[in-house]
């Protein structure tokens, strides 16, 4: 067998969708698990739909995914360049072109717009059913050969057209849907070379698929459609096909496909949410594949080692954010710590906004949350402590209320005050024997402290943790307060 040879072709229009990083990976995964080759090939053809500054976003949507090409725009191994625009500078879709036209496979169209935009007709099918279609109805391919010269010398606006039969059968094998057989009729003579010049995107894939020694062609289904065209260039030019691996709809959680309207339909999109690229690119494996002992985490070197593409889901995909939340909260706990205070700090500085011990906040974190922007709603309280309701002092578990708070509040003060080391562990060991004297339950002691200190019903660390942090005269001044406001309600 020979070596197994994918691509990644995306076109530079934008940040990279959630589509075409599976789509990238995908490929990666098919090559590299057995031990293939991986390419980077930038379709560029579409000259209106390029976005300046689209390479550098591929290029580092690339590179932070770890989905490194072995070969691409700088990794030339023979077969480039590998910008579609840099062959077209070349002239080599002109000339595959013009081999088909001279077979009879193709031919130069000279239709205007408005001839086009009239073509709506009704076509019948094999089985004797009719269908109302748009495509050409082959007007040109009756233009004789100094009729098409004429117009060709007068500079005469044209394309180039693939001549699709008309009648029977076009079967193509897809390694996931099998075969798939549709009717000819069905087919549009689609367009190959533009009239800028350029090759559209249909055309120029099948070209350079075959010159640079392309085994597998991964891409999402919408382009099923467009398969048995592609399957006519290959027999027209006597090549081999392909393997076809079509990869599931990507939709929302409404069952809709995933738009930019989402808001984290790119992968830039989700690393500005906070989201690990690692975590992405686990998730974005799972949506359509799913390795045959359920298990859910895995670096991209145990996805190479698991993937099987025959694994792949016909089904639709669904974006469950939910799930990538909880699976990047899972890599979070997992990061190294001097990694993860490097991205935290930054967000606890400007949240706290203030000298404390950062580290140690960050520690408290770190197993706390799923995004990064989860921080300040953890710690915002370090800042002030935001206005809250008396009620929070009301736990039904440790058998506190309002009043039995302030009590508790009341009595501890005076031991507080005096307390010189206002570390966690003396803090602690200083209220375990307060309580025991009073013979109160710990969190009895606890509760109405860490409520005064964060006026929060969930926080990051404990009484005696957020003391330590605080400092004294911020804890006093914070206990202080809630002693007059259970006053003022109790």
């Amino acid at each position: 067998m020979s070596k197994i040879r994918t691509r990644f072709a995306p076109s530079p229009t934008g940040r990279m969708h959630v589509g075409n990083l599976r789509t990238a990976l995908y490929a990666y995964l098919v090559a590299k698990h057995e031990g293939g080759d991986f390419i980077l090939r930038i379709e560029d053809t579409d000259q209106e739909r390029f976005v300046e500054g689209a390479i550098d976003i591929i290029n580092r949507t690339m590179a932070g995914t770890g989905l490194i090409a072995d070969e691409g725009p700088d990794k030339d191994k023979g077969y480039g360049p590998y910008v579609q625009s840099e062959r077209q500078a070349q002239g080599l879709y002109l000339k595959y072109a013009k081999q088909l036209v001279e077979s009879g496979k193709a031919y130069y169209c000279f239709c205007d717009k408005e001839r086009l935009e009239s073509l709506a007709r009704t076509i019948t099918l094999e089985d004797g059913s009719t269908k109302e279609v748009n495509g050409y109805d082959k007007h040109c391919l009756s233009l004789s050969k100094e009729e098409i010269e004429a117009n060709l010398k007068a500079g005469k606006p044209y394309v180039i057209r693939q001549n699709v039969p008309a009648e029977g059968k076009t079967t193509f094998h897809d390694e996931l849907y099998g075969d798939i057989t549709v009717d000819n009729a069905e087919l549009d003579d689609m367009i190959l070379i533009k009239s800028d010049g350029y090759p559209t995107y249909n055309f120029a894939n099948v070209i350079d698929d075959h010159l640079m020694g392309i085994t597998h062609v991964v891409r999402g289904n919408e382009y099923l459609s467009s398969s048995p065209k592609y399957n006519l260039l290959y027999q027209a030019f006597g090549w081999e096909v392909p393997k076809y691996i079509h990869c599931p709809l990507i939709t929302d959680e409404t069952h809709q496909k995933l738009s930019k309207r989402s808001g984290h339909s790119s992968y830039e999109d989700l690393l500005e949410q906070g989201f690990l690229s690692e975590a992405v690119v686990n998730f974005v494996a799972l949506l359509g594949w799913a390795p045959t002992d359920n298990r859910e985490i895995f670096s991209l070197s145990e996805l190479v080692e698991a993937f099987d593409y025959m694994h792949i889901s016909k089904s639709p995909a669904v974006f469950d954010f939910t799930k990538l939340k909880w699976m990047n909260g899972e890599y979070i706990k997992a990061m190294d710590f001097d990694a993860f205070y490097e991205r935290a700090l930054p967000i606890i500085k400007e949240t706290v906004g203030r000298e404390m011990d950062f580290e140690t906040i960050a520690h408290m974190v770190q197993t706390r949350i799923e995004v990064f922007p989860d921080i300040p709603a953890l710690i915002d309280f370090f800042a002030q402590v935001p206005e809250y309701d008396i009620a929070l002092y009301t736990h039904k578990k440790m058998k506190t209320d309002a009043a039995s708070s302030l009590k508790v509040l009341e009595e501890v003060m005076p031991i507080l005050e005096e307390a010189q080391d206002y570390s966690n562990d003396a803090l602690y060991e200083t209220l375990l024997s307060f309580a025991k004297e009073k013979e109160y339950k710990n969190g009895y002691v606890m509760w109405p402290i860490r409520t005064a200190l964060s006026g929060k019903a969930m926080t990051p660390g404990g009484a005696t943790e957020l003391m330590a942090l605080l400092g004294k005269e911020e804890s006093l001044l914070r206990l202080k307060n809630a002693v007059e406001k259970l006053r003022q309600a109790v």
